[in-house]
């Protein structure tokens, strides 16, 4: 395999994850959480996102026929989530796990958002999922070719996890000067970009969907 399609792989799953861009969202939503808190929702990030690319990439079709889900099934889903969130965060509005009286209800829930949005579907999206899926369904000329794109493409998702890793373990290094006001803002900032990411994975869940029914 070339160095390009190797550079190319890697590029576009580092791309469709954007772990840069999920930093933001990290400090956004884990505002006023505890450093060891944090940590916990990072190694759920980091856990949830390689467990699913690698599971939907192997047996991803499988999955979707047996349960007779579709991509564009899973894009409208994601975009409805994403979009509460979003518009809870333009409000000022805080995660549900912010509001609960019981401490130890109010720290597992804490911890979920590692799970839903953060892993998924912001992470490990139907974009990322799909892209995974896609590379790994490339038919190669032999088996040794067909095994090495495998390789390629899940070390590409370690790489990537691995990054962003990085960078949410630095979040607080990185926003620790702007102040709880420039949090704030970059909340509602996010807030915005979140659902606009939501509104583009609806029309992309609803195009695909008229598409295939000969609609447009």
């Amino acid at each position: 395999m070339e160095l390009a399609s190797i550079i190319t792989i890697f590029l576009s799953i580092f791309a469709i994850c954007n772990p840069i861009g999920l930093v933001s969202f990290f400090v956004a939503l884990t505002e006023g959480y505890k450093q060891e808190e944090k940590m916990k929702i990072i190694k759920k990030i980091v856990l949830v996102t390689t467990v699913t690319l690698v599971v939907f990439g192997l047996i991803g079709q499988y999955v979707f026929t047996l349960f007779s889900i579709t991509i564009p099934a899973f894009q409208i889903a994601g975009g409805l989530l994403i979009f509460k969130i979003g518009f809870d965060m333009i409000q000022g509005g805080r995660p549900k796990a912010k509001r609960t009286d019981d401490e130890k209800q109010e720290a597992l829930e804490r911890e979920a958002i590692g799970i839903v949005p953060l892993g998924i579907p912001m992470f490990a999206g139907p974009g990322a999922i799909s892209t995974v899926m896609l590379y790994v369904a490339q038919s190669q000329p032999t088996l040794m070719e067909t095994v090495l794109q495998l390789v390629i493409v899940f070390a590409s998702v370690l790489v990537t996890v691995g990054i962003a890793y990085v960078f949410l373990r630095n979040a607080n290094r990185i926003f620790d000067r702007i102040g709880r006001m420039g949090t704030l803002a970059i909340s509602r900032i996010m807030g915005l970009i979140l659902t606009a990411m939501a509104i583009q994975f609806l029309i992309g869940g609803i195009y695909s969907v008229l598409l295939s029914w000969n609609v447009i």
